[in-house]
């Protein structure tokens, strides 16, 4: 699937023909220098790679710089490959919003917002131990009994409990293009995308 990267601006709300207010994020959406170009004959398949924002000197290594710099760009902070694109790009080319169009679909990822060590409750909807005034002084939120009988003596695999939550790769699909803005490289699209502002994400036709 082709697409680009982004970073992730905000969210705000548009509204459409019919005076309904539609929520939505804006998205800054390249451009993208293409830093490798994956052949079938070489990698076994096509693809290509694409870099975006620039990255201090002192944050990258001379792998790095000797990789981007057959590209003729400089270092970049985030690299993704995409497969699926219909023109034929070389090496150094420069890819922006321009590729979508306003209507289309596409695949949002990213990497949800973190939130640390949380309870039962909240990591799994659970609805807490109930009847709080029969006895209950401080357990309110608690995950209640967790293992079975004397057999099999153990608590099983996958059992919900406490935990880190957030933090994971979430992909946001079947988003609406609401609008292009080549000029100034936003795109604008239905509902939310998972990550904090300035996260990085990827799009996908």
């Amino acid at each position: 699937m082709s697409g680009l990267i982004g970073r992730k601006i905000g969210m705000t709300s548009l509204f459409d023909e019919n005076g309904k207010n539609i929520p939505c994020t804006v998205i800054e959406a390249g451009p993208c220098v293409v830093t490798q170009v994956r052949t079938k004959e070489v990698d076994g398949y096509n693809a290509l790679q694409l870099g975006f924002d620039d990255k201090k000197a002192k944050s990258s290594n001379k792998a790095l710089d000797g990789h981007f710099k057959k590209a003729g760009t400089s270092a970049k902070k985030k690299v993704v490959e995409f497969q699926g694109f219909e023109e034929d790009y070389k090496l150094g080319d420069s890819l922006t919003v321009s590729v979508f169009a306003e209507g289309e679909f596409v695949d949002v990822s990213g990497v949800s917002k973190g939130k640390g060590f949380q309870g039962v409750v909240k990591l799994h909807g659970f609805g807490g131990v109930g009847q709080s005034t029969h006895g209950q002084h401080n357990r309110l939120r608690a995950p209640g009994s967790v293992g079975a009988a004397s057999y099999p003596a153990r608590v099983f695999k996958g059992m919900r409990m406490a935990g880190r939550m957030g933090g994971n790769n979430v992909k946001v699909q079947n988003l609406k293009v609401l609008k292009v803005v080549p000029e100034k490289n936003l795109l604008v699209v239905k509902g939310a995308i998972p990550g904090h502002k300035n996260a990085f994400v990827t799009i996908q036709k």
